[in-house]
């Protein structure tokens, strides 16, 4: 049987889509998921924040199923684990939980098992799972990352240090993605599916330019989903004209709502999250940094 001494893994959050990057473009956010991890005779999971309160405590949690596939998949037996979990990522809020569960359960796997696994094999894991790689990517290599999953392989391109602030809104109402996804259309036609090409083409070359000025015009012109879920998140229209009037580069939804990001320069979220949580003071406004980090893992003893 394997043994292991105590250890901690922290993955971050993550917004996804970015406006025109529809299930391609993700960028971490420094709001966390933490596991303390200790020897245990059988498997339970231990919530310590308000925001994983209602998890599944047994072999039912997610990070837990997670961690057992991966498992199965290198033909190794895991050692039960006490795991205490920490967070301040909402859930249902598009700010990536499952997908830093994903990410957590195959980190804890990788501990575990002493499997070794790469950045790009923790990549095509999670992306396997997940469907899509603008979720689970960030929280793996933090920062910005562009990509594109297909069944034969998973393609990034990462940008590591984007140098901005984040302001979040995070309604206090969940939105499901199922709900978020029922609000698309089936179809669009040939000619905007171009243009909306075009414009996600854009909005990466901008990244990659670091000019934020291009950045904030583009990742507003979305034509493939904004339309649609903007209905079901008023929010974002408020909080599109007052952050950009106060200096912000653009704002989107964060995923597939309801949570809205302004990206910001460094040095003036704080002036536009106070006037934001005045305008929306139903939501809770939070400044953060883009996450540069990644998934980490940290062999400290942790005092709970």
């Amino acid at each position: 049987m394997l043994t292991f001494d105590r250890f901690k893994i922290t993955v971050p959050a993550s917004s996804a889509n970015l406006g025109p990057g529809f299930d391609s473009i993700g960028i971490a956010l420094g709001r966390y998921l933490i596991l303390t991890v200790e020897p245990a005779e059988q498997w339970v999971f231990v919530p310590k924040t308000a925001d994983v309160e209602g998890i599944p405590t047994g072999k039912d949690n997610l990070v837990y199923q997670v961690a057992e596939d991966v498992a199965k998949q290198y033909e190794v037996t895991l050692p039960a684990a006490k795991v205490y979990v920490s967070s301040d990522i909402p859930l249902a809020r598009g700010l990536g939980s499952s997908a830093s569960a994903i990410v957590a359960g195959i980190e804890l796997a990788n501990q575990l098992a002493k499997l070794n696994l790469s950045q790009k094999d923790k990549l095509r894991i999670s992306s396997l799972m997940e469907g899509h790689p603008d979720n689970v990517s960030p929280s793996i290599y933090g920062g910005v990352v562009i990509g594109y999953h297909h069944e034969d392989e998973t393609y990034i391109n990462h940008i590591p240090n984007l140098q901005a602030e984040v302001i979040m809104i995070i309604p206090r109402y969940e939105l499901k993605t199922a709900d978020a996804r029922n609000a698309l259309p089936k179809v669009i036609d040939y000619r905007t599916a171009v243009e909306a090409g075009a414009i996600g083409n854009m909005l990466v070359s901008a990244l990659m330019n670091r000019d934020f000025e291009a950045v904030g015009t583009f990742m507003e012109k979305d034509l493939y989903h904004e339309l649609y879920r903007t209905k079901l998140v008023p929010e974002l229209a408020i909080a599109r004209v007052e952050a950009k009037r106060l200096g912000a580069y653009g704002t989107v939804l964060s995923g597939a709502g309801p949570s809205v990001l302004c990206l910001a320069p460094i040095g003036k979220g704080k002036d536009i999250a106070k006037h934001l949580a005045i305008k929306l003071s139903h939501c809770e406004v939070d400044v953060v940094g883009i996450d540069t980090k990644g998934v980490y893992v940290d062999a400290q003893v942790v005092t709970n």
